[in-house]
């Protein structure tokens, strides 16, 4: 096989095993790689009622055939499971210098099943490969057990592991790499904790063949220009990195702010990218083979903190700045490290601690339950109530539920600004239209990378659209969700697609491997994964009642801001959407167009 490896590393917890298997061609031409294949091996072999805690359940990591090649930002990887935060199936993506080394030592995924019965760790070295012990490395934060393997294994090795929060099962823990890149969401750390698996280190002295170096080449060189002339890739991701958004959404007017009770936060300036850069920014910081270089090298010298690290990223503002009503950038860097330490979502850790703001301030949780006064805008509390949730400490192990479960508890279910219990992340669906109706069909939970419609309503990218127009966003959502799911599956960046569309992925998968991909069939393996992903869910009992948004995005209008008055208008694109998907009108895929998909 070219721009596949061909052979998955299959790893029993349990039995303490570790087997080579071939690689079903049949499978990777029609699901890729990546997002994609792991979550047919996973459909295959998991049954979707499965707890995603028990050793039944099984965590896949996978890498794309783009992954690892000199193609542009070729450097993602997905990890596939059940998750805890919201029972759909999980799919948590991330890039750095792992993904591309468990390439280069010749595999394409790593499927774990099972529990190992006392805290391990898995080392591979090529086809040398070993389950050995982790105690010594259990309660350790991600870097210092980064380091720590490291030291003991291979200088060169890179590193994806879980902190403290996956070990204690936070259902929002996320698997880090290469210290500071994490799989972020629905908990795919807390599946890894709940088998006693710490971490997975490999060093790869190989390489990745691709069917046509020629053609392959020339893709990339087209891509490279492309990436750098694009506003957005060449300028914009380089000078401020992702937090460049910070500004921009608010000034549009769908930044949500205190838990989405407003819709512009006054204190935007200060938790800006511009700030970061003029306050604790040391560098910028790409994954492997990245001309981008969106990454974040921060420091905490100056400030009442202490601490190095990266990030925040634009979510991670948000989340634990405006989402909070906290402006305290230092605050706000030194919680983005404690989850980065702890092995935490930044997302769900920041909104979650939102929602906890607004039942205190409601009086639905008293001072004495949570330990401390709580409000929005207390830097302090965010600060210690992030360690807490890492922790499982006090009302931190409630925290660690997400805050469905937590406004749940408290019977205001309503106050958890969620779909399918995952948090949203940062933009206003009320302020535009397809990507509320992105959050409400989303896999996993709301979701802004699993169809980023922000880039052509408010970015203009690849044209621009009015956000508060609902027409043709059906069309437009179904797009871009299938067209994620192949960026996913191939192994490429989400942030290529600022630039290059599918003519381009077309000519590097094509040139890869050999096969006569078409831009048709290429989209059509993304409509594919979608649906594949939709089935598991339903079969998990995910129904499509869940097919939607908080009463407060469509029943409460924005209370302020240039957008002051809107509202998530999702029934009028919700029909239209099933039909484009070939659903039934309530939201189930028809037996004709699993057949056409080869699903059945």
């Amino acid at each position: 096989m070219s721009g596949w490896q061909g052979k998955l590393l299959r790893v029993d917890l349990t039995a303490q095993t570790c087997t080579t298997e071939e690689l079903n061609p049949v499978w990777a031409k029609e699901f890729l790689g990546g997002r994609g294949l792991a979550s047919k091996y996973f459909v295959e072999e998991v049954a979707a009622d499965v707890d995603p805690l028990a050793p039944e359940n099984k965590l896949i990591m996978a890498a794309g055939p783009l992954t690892g090649t000199y193609g542009a930002a070729n450097g993602r990887y997905m990890v596939v499971t059940k998750s805890p935060l919201t029972g759909t199936i999980a799919s948590s993506n991330s890039g750095g210098y792992f993904p591309c080394e468990l390439r280069y030592a010749g595999y394409d995924m790593i499927i774990f099943e099972g529990k190992s019965a006392h805290p391990c760790y898995l080392q591979v070295y090529n086809d040398r490969v070993e389950l050995v012990g982790a105690l010594h490395l259990w309660g350790k934060p991600t870097q210092d057990t980064e380091d720590a393997i490291l030291a003991e294994f291979h200088g060169d090795a890179k590193v994806a592991c879980i902190g403290p929060a996956g070990e204690n099962m936070v259902h929002f823990a996320c698997i880090v790499n290469d210290k500071h890149r994490a799989a972020g969401r629905s908990g795919v750390g807390a599946v890894m904790g709940s088998k006693n698996l710490k971490a997975v280190a490999v060093r790869g002295t190989g390489g990745v063949k691709v069917a046509n170096p020629q053609a392959f080449r020339t893709a990339a060189i087209e891509a490279f220009g492309m990436l750098k002339e694009n506003p957005v890739s060449g300028q914009g991701l380089p000078a401020l990195g992702t937090p460049v958004l910070v500004n921009i959404i608010n000034q549009f007017g769908a930044l949500p702010t205190r838990n989405f009770q407003e819709d512009t936060f006054e204190g935007a300036e200060a938790i800006s990218g511009e700030n970061l850069v003029a306050t604790y920014l040391k560098r910028n910081k790409g994954c492997m083979g990245c001309l981008i270089g969106c990454g974040r090298v921060t420091g905490l010298k100056g400030s009442r903190f202490s601490g190095d690290g990266e990030g925040p990223e634009y979510e991670s503002l948000w989340a634990l700045g405006a989402s909070c009503g906290i402006d305290d950038l230092a605050a706000v860097t030194k919680a983005n490290y404690i989850c980065n330490e702890y092995g935490m979502d930044t997302i769900t850790a920041g909104a979650t601690v939102a929602c906890a703001m607004e039942l205190a301030e409601k009086g639905l949780i008293s001072a004495d339950e949570i330990g401390m006064p709580l409000k929005f805008g207390d830097a302090d509390a965010l600060v210690k109530l992030v360690e807490m949730a890492g922790k499982k400490e006090g009302f931190g192990a409630k925290i660690a539920l997400g805050s469905y479960r937590l406004a749940e508890s408290y019977g205001a279910p309503e106050l958890s600004m969620s779909v399918k219990k995952q948090e949203f992340p940062a933009y206003d669906g009320r302020g535009m239209q397809g990507m509320a109706l992105n959050y409400a069909t989303s896999n996993r939970g709301a979701c802004h990378v699993r169809g980023y419609l922000v880039s052509p309503e408010i970015l203009g990218l690849p044209e621009k659209l009015d956000p508060q127009v609902t027409d043709g966003k059906a069309t437009w959502t179904k797009i871009f969700q299938d067209f994620t799911a192949v960026v996913d599956s191939v192994g490429v960046c989400l942030f290529t697609t600022f630039a290059i569309g599918v003519p381009q992925f077309t000519s590097f998968c094509k040139a890869a491997t050999g096969l006569d991909y078409t831009d048709e069939t290429l989209l059509q393996a993304g409509d594919r994964i979608y649906n594949l992903e939709r089935r598991f869910n339903l079969e998990a009992g995910i129904d499509p009642s869940q097919d939607t948004l908080p009463k407060r995005l469509l029943n409460d209008p924005i209370p302020d801001g240039p957008l002051k008055g809107e509202v998530a208008r999702l029934d009028q694109m919700l029909p239209e959407y099933y039909e484009l998907r070939g659903w039934s009108v309530k939201g189930i895929p028809t037996k004709k167009k699993m057949q056409e998909l080869g699903l059945t």
